[in-house]
């Protein structure tokens, strides 16, 4: 089973239908994966994701409002973070370990310092702090200006010729899949989100007290030209956290962790076994 060929399951919560996907090795701390502003279960790469399956048991979500879950998508990272809790939750798993990319990594701080007893280890990639520095929509409308084959291409790749070659393998992996895909997300999951976004870097955080609050091994990953949330970022998240471990990878940018996935999935490995 792999992230190309697992079959789309789904979870009833109260009034909501949760769209997710699980494969992997049924022993082991759950690794649940965050979603990106607009990504669904598709967006992800299956490199990244199929090799950490390897050794734990991976899981792949819709958020509300996202692909095929019902529910709107809220406008407000924290309640991001309390649907995702409610998915967690309703799967009856009582320790996991989270891997937050963009959007995601902010809704895995949110749920490591609310949830301690739920959340063991957390990896947060190409994201912000509350109070950080983002530029998502100059960098998202000049990303569309390009006219590019695909968008993630200036998004999330720097303009060399090297990160535009990784980025061009991304994209044939992440388009692998041919049946049973998510759909594109639409202005009803991009509007709410960006404001989410927006707010949460907006919101000042008086002596870093979100962070300073995580107390979970944490592992931040960022690529070294990230244009949407400069690698600043990072290193404020690092110096703030208790128990955290930076990296940054050269000539890269938002989507460090697919350019450089092989090298993304060997430190992750090594993170969450020790």
């Amino acid at each position: 089973m792999s992230l190309e060929t697992a079959k789309t399951e789904y979870l009833d919560t109260g009034n909501v239908r949760f769209a997710f996907r699980r494969f992997g090795r049924d022993s082991g701390t759950p690794l649940i994966l965050l979603q990106h502003f607009t990504g669904t279960m598709d967006s992800w790469d299956p490199t990244v994701v199929n090799r950490l399956a390897e050794a734990r048991p991976v899981i792949v979500f819709d958020n509300l409002g996202i692909g095929t879950s019902t529910g709107r998508t809220p406008d407000t990272v924290e309640q991001m973070a309390a649907d995702a809790e409610t998915f967690i939750r309703g799967l009856d798993l009582t320790q996991v370990d989270l891997l937050g990319f963009s959007l995601g990594g902010m809704l895995a701080q949110v749920l490591a310092v609310q949830h301690p007893e739920l959340i063991r280890k957390i990896i947060i990639a190409g994201a912000a702090p509350r109070g950080g520095e983002e530029h998502l929509l100059a960098v998202v409308d000049e990303a569309f200006a390009q006219g590019t084959s695909d968008v993630r291409l200036p998004l999330f790749f720097t303009p060399s010729e090297d990160s535009q070659r990784a980025g061009r393998g991304f994209v044939a992996r992440a388009t692998a899949r041919t049946q049973d895909r998510d759909p594109d997300s639409g202005d009803d999951v991009s509007e709410p989100q960006a404001k989410a976004i927006i707010g949460w870097c907006a919101a000042k955080d008086e002596g870093d007290a979100t962070l300073r609050a995580i107390g979970q091994p944490t592992l931040i990953v960022h690529g070294s030209d990230d244009t949407m949330f400069p690698s600043i970022n990072a290193y404020t998240m690092f110096k703030a956290m208790k128990n955290a471990q930076l990296i940054l990878y050269p000539d890269s940018g938002h989507g460090a962790l697919f350019q450089y996935a092989e090298t993304f999935v060997a430190h992750c490995q090594t993170f969450l076994d020790n």
